[in-house]
């Protein structure tokens, strides 16, 4: 490396030429790869190669890319320990991921094939990991298979609320009635001391998905997000948002992902359309919110913003659902993206009603919603 620029300078030049070569490096990725040098050292060459293939490539696409921007930017080929025979098996794809299967084929023998080696088992593994983290907008039709098979997963842990019933628990009151009938029972003997606690039951959550046109790529795993829900133990209602409102659990309680969202297809009239969530909003409220089904509930609204009326109308309808509901969680897929700022004018009259604001870009950050809505 060159002694005449800093260290950082160097790196950060060698991340951007990979961009430049096609290679889809972010600013995550930048001061990942950054932090992952200065933890190896410099002086590590085959270290920082390898921790570069690790950060900055996304796929095994990047990698051949990757080996050549390094030897035209650090003027050497990748360093001899980083080096590796040729593999005489092909390289697993992305549907072999997807079956289960390391892209061996089956040559009729009746032997068992042999167990995956370290290296495959890792390698299944970073795929995955790179999947979950990956913007659903971005990927492949591939890829969203791969994903949608990843949703089965997912085991979402209800809220919970307290009732007024109370029932016997190792602490919290004092359990007077219980002690002396113990007591009682041992003829005047001192025995236990009993406890109660209040009883807690799953809390309902609603759930407003946003399926107009700028939704679209997502608007299918976000239903297979809230078919996961509707298979959780608690209460769970869906609707749809964009035009129109459209309450479509009755469809999402099908066993079958699939079989479930072509029923919800088939139910959603305004797909891809225009947005108007002041409208579908108040519709809701006025039909089901009032009556009970947003009272108490953790209402969970998955939208990017974008809304065709006055922002003061979204911004009165919001605050009509946070009197309402026990918590209110605003997903955004932008939220997730690097340098994003809450200007869509639909946001910022909603957010000051929204109890959290959290991304919804990436199977990760569904993973983080479905804990942000359990510990409502």
């Amino acid at each position: 490396m060159t002694a005449t620029r800093a260290p950082e300078e160097v790196l950060l030049g060698f991340a951007r030429a990979l961009r430049a070569a096609g290679v889809p490096v972010t600013a995550d990725r930048e001061r990942t790869w950054l932090l992952a040098v200065a933890t190896v050292g410099l002086e590590d060459r085959a270290a920082v190669y390898a921790v570069g293939r690790a950060t900055l490539c996304g796929s095994p696409a990047d990698l051949e890319r990757y080996d050549l921007v390094y030897a035209v930017w650090f003027g050497a080929e990748r360093p001899a320990a980083a080096r590796r025979a040729p593999s005489t098996r092909p390289p697993a794809s992305m549907a072999d991921l997807r079956d289960g299967r390391d892209g061996r084929d089956d040559d009729g023998s009746g032997i068992e094939p042999e167990e995956p080696e370290a290296d495959d088992v890792r390698a299944r593994a970073s795929a995955s990991e790179v999947l979950r983290h990956r913007d659903i907008a971005t990927m492949s039709a591939r890829e969203r298979a791969a994903l949608a098979r990843m949703f089965a997963g997912l085991r979402p842990r209800p809220p919970q609320r307290r009732t007024h019933r109370r029932v016997a628990a190792p602490r919290g009151r004092l359990d007077a009635r219980a002690t002396m009938r113990g007591m009682v029972r041992r003829h005047g003997e001192p025995g236990p001391v009993r406890w109660r606690t209040r009883a807690e039951r799953p809390r309902r959550v609603v759930v407003l998905i946003d399926v107009s046109g700028s939704m679209s790529a997502y608007a299918d795993s976000l239903l297979r997000l809230a078919h996961a829900w509707c298979r959780s133990a608690g209460p769970v209602e869906v609707f749809t948002l964009g035009t129109r409102l459209t309450h479509v659990t009755a469809a999402l309680h099908q066993r079958d992902p699939d079989r479930a969202l072509v029923a919800a297809g088939r139910t959603i009239p305004d797909w891809s359309g225009g947005t108007r969530l002041a409208d579908g909003l108040k519709a809701f409220l006025d039909l089901w919110g009032r009556r009970g089904m947003a009272r108490g509930a953790v209402v969970v609204l998955v939208s990017d913003g974008w809304e065709r009326g006055a922002p003061e109308g979204l911004a009165e309808q919001m605050r009509r659902l946070h009197a309402l509901a026990h918590h209110v969680v605003w997903a955004n897929p932008h939220r997730g993206l690097d340098a994003y700022e809450p200007v869509q004018q639909g946001i910022v009259a909603a957010l000051p009603h929204v109890d959290s604001f959290v991304a919804g870009h990436s199977m990760a950050a569904f993973a983080d919603l479905l804990d942000v809505v359990a510990d409502a």
